[in-house]
């Protein structure tokens, strides 16, 4: 890998921004709010942000990079995809479960339902990621699909990932901002009680995990390198330098995704055939 200290840094701050989001989002609902509990009361609905900042967001951008940590080259391609379609699947689930439970408080509660934007969005950014797991899982790892359509499907699949990722942040910035204005009485969020400064640093922990997530994912230098050239690399001792394998490397593992291993092998085969 190229630059491997610089993606060691960003991917240790990334886990660290990342961990510190959660730690953060626990303290809150266990020292500023009542905790949690499934009882219809404050408590169920202190799962909502729990779980949306524990599985939507991190569990979600762990899936988005976990490609490309290096740790990770050692499995196969297609090993991988079920690692990375298995992490977003629990991000989904716990996204679930985060809705259930605000749905629950609120008509225990007698709060209406899907009154704020904040709602809206959520809601649609939670369909949108169920409507993008289960296109990604039926293209990209049900066998017999087509070469061409998993080509064809990668730029928006990458594309959607990422924008599902950043707006489900966005969202939970404005679920907590809304909490605060709602739920802080005096003092008022306007105040700047410490309830307020704390959950506002929050926020800036999981705009800069995002920012670190998306910075991961976009760098070409640091994506994986398709299964054929790794095993070339082991076989023949890794004699090339890095800085002129890692663009091949990028081109191979876009071809790796959009065509059957059995077709890269004979590709590979008639390109050694004219090389020699």
């Amino acid at each position: 890998m190229e630059d491997f200290r610089r993606f060691a840094v960003a991917l240790s701050a990334a886990a660290f921004f990342g961990v510190a989001s959660i730690v953060f989002v626990g303290v809150w609902v266990s020292h500023y709010r009542e905790g949690v509990a499934w009882d219809g009361g404050p408590g169920e609905f202190n799962w909502h942000p729990v779980l949306v900042v524990s599985g939507f967001i991190f569990l979600q951008g762990l899936a988005i990079v976990v490609y490309r940590i290096p740790w990770t080259w050692r499995f196969n391609k297609l090993t991988m995809k079920f690692v990375h379609a298995g992490l977003h699947l629990l991000a989904f689930i716990f996204a679930v479960i985060a809705m259930a439970a605000v749905f629950d408080f609120h008509n225990a509660a007698g709060i209406p339902n899907m009154y704020s934007l904040h709602s809206w969005l959520g809601l649609v950014a939670l369909t949108l990621f169920c409507l993008q797991l289960v296109l990604g899982v039926g293209i990209y790892l049900i066998p017999v699909t087509p070469a061409f359509w998993r080509a064809a499907f990668m730029p928006l699949h990458v594309y959607s990932g990422l924008l599902l990722f950043g707006s489900v942040i966005a969202v939970a910035l404005m679920g907590i901002t809304e909490k605060l204005i709602f739920g802080l009485g005096n003092p008022k969020y306007k105040d700047s009680p410490p309830e307020a400064t704390f959950v506002n640093v929050l926020g800036v922990l999981l705009v800069v995990f995002g920012a670190l997530i998306v910075w991961i994912a976009t760098r070409p230098a640091w994506k994986r390198p398709s299964d054929q050239v790794q095993h070339t690399l082991h076989t023949e001792g890794g004699g090339v330098e890095e800085s002129k394998v890692g663009p091949v490397l990028s081109e191979l593992s876009d071809g790796a995704d959009a065509e059957p291993w059995g077709d890269v092998r004979r590709r590979s085969g008639k390109l050694d055939d004219q090389d020699n």
